[in-house]
Parts: C-alpha cells; structure tokens; sequence
C-alpha cells in the first residue's frame, strides 16, 4: 500500500504518480554539493543515465542540471549551433513550434517542416528538405505530449546521415524516454534531452541530456563562445566529468534532493530488463487504445505506426468540451489533461499511462482511468456505440 496521501491519480502526459521509494528520497536530509557522499550518487547516477539511453560509447557525455526539459532545447541552441545556422525542425504539434522558437531566439534559422494534425513528417519530404540547403542540426520530438504522436527513429537517423552526414540528429524525447525504447548507439543519435517529471518518474526539476562524442566534437569545435551562460557546456562540462569521475566540483548548486530521487528512480527502472519495461507500456498502451476504439472515439494519432506508448489524445465526441468532461473525471478520481494543440484545444484531452501506473502490479490506475472515462461520458448524455 502506498503511503501518499490520498489524492486523485494523475493521468496526465506529465508531471505522472510517482513511487514512494522516489519520494522518501526527496526527503534526505540536506548535505553539502561538494561532499563526497553527494558527488558519489550523482556520479552513480549519471551512470545509470547511459545505461537507460542504451549508450556504452565512452565518448557520449550525459548532463543533469536544475531546470525544466525546455533547459534542453536551450542546451542544444546554445551549445551545438551558432548565430546565422540553419535548423531543420519536424513538426507534430505544439512542442515543435516552440524548439523553432527556441533556436530563433539563439539567432538559428529554423525551417518548419509541418504534418497535418495527428500525423508526421514522412522520410521522403524530409530527405528533400536535407537535400536543398545544409542544416546544422534536425530535430524531432519523439512524442509530441500535444498530440499523441509517436516519430520514428531509426529509419529517420540511417537517412540523415545518408544524405546530409554532417548534421545533428537531436530527438526531444521529454515526452518518451523511460516508456518507448530509444538505443542511443545503435540508432546513431547525437541528442536525446528529456525531463524528470515524466516516464523516468521523478518530480519534476531536472533536465537531462545525453550528447554524442559526435556532438561534443561539434561543440568543441565552436567558432563562437556558446550563447548562454547558465546552459553553456563550457562550464558544465567539467562539472559532469567531475562528477561521474567522484570528484567534487562547482559551477552552479545541483539539487541534492531531486539528484536522490533521480538515482532511485533509475535504479527501480533498470533493476528490470528495459525490454520488459517498454512491453509492459505498449501493452498497457494498446489496452487504453482498445478501449478508446470501443467507445467509438477517435484518437489524434489515427495511424496505428503513430501512436504513442505512454500517452494518448482523444477527440472528445462532437459538441463536448473539456471543462465539460474533467470535473466528472475529477470526481471519479482521476486527473486528465485537456487538449494543448492551439487549433483544436477544445475537442480533446489527454491521458498519459506511463511510469508506475504502467509496471507497478499493485495500482489500478489504468483500469480506474478507462472505467472512469466511459462513465464521465455517459453522464454528459454520449452513448457509445
């Protein structure tokens, strides 16, 4: 049985319900930065970082600093382009405006390749768009929390660096890592940034990255200093070395108590096969989405190749609203999102299914989530079919 106090169960692509071995870290008692039972955890954590992103390159460098996952797509600006280079941005909702906005503000020219709602970018369009001017790097949000959709990886990196080698292959994958199976190495990736609050199943605070030894080649390799100070690697950089290597190091104060939870998190996830892991959420995924079908709903993701592992967005049937659906969902106790994507906000919502509410045998949330939309509807007047 838990011991949290009694609450709804958050059902939402992020922040998810977290273990209470993970809270009770968070609960340590405070130490200082620099001492070495602290730089110990953060250096076994940073470890157990390359193990979850599947990277045994000892040239990959992982990075945990106090911020929110949007401090990674200021890592990526900041430290792997510079002011007048161009950046290939694939599109599947809102998070993909907002990297472009991003690298606009670091003064790097970004081209928007756009899916219609629900869908992605297709490798031919994409190999166009490398193939008619150089980008130095091309991003894509592995899972789009505004939408439900899942990108492809593999494929998508074999053809970058078919046809444009020298650019940087970075996946947002805020919204997938810890839930849909990302091989670092093997898939040939530069950057995957993620965040704490989602499938790693961690308050959130953290953004964590992991860069290629291609990538820092790039990085060391700048004409131009990197254009943020707190997101610079110049100054980071040493510290995680420092930190993996156990020895003591300052730039700026780390959180020691989300560094806890983060190490405890990592060490529930890979106790475990990862394959087991990533099983147990395409099945609980597919669960959700039978379900979804049954109550003659339609998801954003309408492709089944599209549809994401730890999330998915519902159309709502036509007429209804979120604020007309949450609130009976809150009284069941049970917490969706409403929708994100700026043109169609208003005809869905979101559940998120990842973490412990997925691989945790002893909680029902996911049957306690579907039983409770099926009833929210009906009490609104929608009869499924």
């Amino acid at each position: 049985m838990s011991g949290q106090a009694p609450h709804p169960a958050l059902m939402i692509p992020g922040p998810i319900e977290f273990d209470d071995a993970v809270l009770q870290a968070m609960s340590h008692y405070s130490e200082s930065h620099v001492g070495a039972p602290f730089v110990a955890t953060f250096g076994e954590t940073l470890s157990l970082l390359r193990k979850l992103f599947q990277t045994t390159n000892p040239a990959s460098q992982p990075f945990v600093i106090s911020g929110s996952g949007t401090l990674g797509w200021d890592q990526v600006a900041a430290n792997l382009t510079e002011p007048g280079e161009e950046a290939l941005v694939l599109h599947t909702g809102y998070f993909g405006d907002s990297f472009a906005d991003c690298f606009e503000t670091y003064s790097v020219r970004a081209t928007q390749l756009k899916a219609p709602i629900g869908d992605r970018p297709q490798l031919p369009e994409i190999e166009a768009a490398l193939s008619e001017k150089k980008y130095a790097v091309v991003t894509v949000t592995h899972v789009d929390t505004s939408t439900g959709v899942l990108s492809e990886l593999p494929d998508l990196a074999r053809m970058v660096r078919r046809v444009s080698p020298d650019t940087l292959i970075v996946v947002d994958g805020v919204c997938s890592v810890g839930c849909e199976e990302i091989a670092f190495d093997e898939w040939d990736l530069d950057v995957v940034l993620t965040a704490s609050q989602k499938a790693v199943g961690v308050p959130a605070g953290l953004s964590i990255l992991m860069a290629s030894g291609r990538a820092m080649e790039k990085f060391k390799a700048r004409k131009t200093p990197p254009t943020s100070y707190f997101a610079s690697w110049k100054n980071w950089l040493p510290i995680m070395q420092n930190y993996e290597a156990k020895k003591p190091s300052y730039f700026a104060t780390p959180s020691p108590q989300l560094i806890h939870a983060l190490h405890t998190s990592l060490a529930q996830i890979l106790a475990r096969p990862l394959a087991t892991r990533f099983a147990e959420h395409k099945a609980a995924s597919r669960k959700i989405k039978d379900a979804v079908q049954a109550l003659g709903l339609r998801q954003l993701a309408e492709k089944p190749e599209n549809q994401a592992n730890g999330m998915t967005a519902i159309y709502l049937p036509d007429g209804l609203t979120p604020p007309e659906v949450l609130p009976n969902l809150l009284k069941k106790g049970v917490i969706f999102a409403g929708g994100l994507h700026k043109e169609i906000a208003t005809k869905y919502v979101r559940f998120g299914h990842m973490g412990v509410s997925v691989t945790d045998p002893a909680r029902n949330d996911v049957d306690k989530a579907v039983a409770a939309l099926r009833e929210a509807l009906g009490e609104v007047g929608y009869k499924a079919p």
